[in-house]
């Protein structure tokens, strides 16, 4: 079953500044929590556009993945969305949505994201993996704060 996550933030630094930030692959290292060691492998461009692939690799409850994506809409200061190509979901589609807002951007976050196993991978989410969507956002959260307020 398809499930989906929204997070909004305002951040108190210039558009520009921002998207910048976020079309560079490499940053989401210093916005990902250590404990899930991630690691971006790789990109086919050493910024964000339409067709970028990117590659990571990350722990989640002790279990090694390989997680690969693709840009799949990319409009210059104003969003992009990655496709999971391979990786632990079934489905996943991040969509950053930018737009400047009174005193600085109002960032969106919208994901959708299905799991496999069907029912069993309805039990896990309910159990375990919308509560570490949570967390990892909640520090994604915090570190962009820190980063840009």
């Amino acid at each position: 079953m398809e499930q989906a996550l929204e997070r909004r933030q305002l951040i108190r630094s210039p558009l520009a500044d921002v998207f910048a930030f976020f079309k560079d692959p490499y940053n989401l290292q210093a916005i990902t929590p250590r404990w899930l060691r991630f690691e971006v492998r790789g990109a086919t461009d050493g910024t964000v556009r339409a067709g970028t692939r990117i590659e990571y690799s990350l722990r989640w409850l002790g279990l090694p993945m390989h997680w690969e994506s693709v840009i799949a809409e990319y409009e210059d200061n104003v969003l992009f969305t990655d496709e999971m190509i391979r990786g632990p979901y079934r489905r996943w589609r991040h969509t950053h949505l930018f737009r400047p807002a009174p005193g600085g951007v109002e960032m969106i976050d919208r994901v959708r994201y299905e799991l496999p196993l069907g029912f069993l991978g309805s039990i896990a989410h309910a159990l375990v993996v919308r509560r570490q969507l949570d967390r990892i956002f909640d520090y994604r959260s915090r570190r962009v704060a820190q980063l840009f307020d």
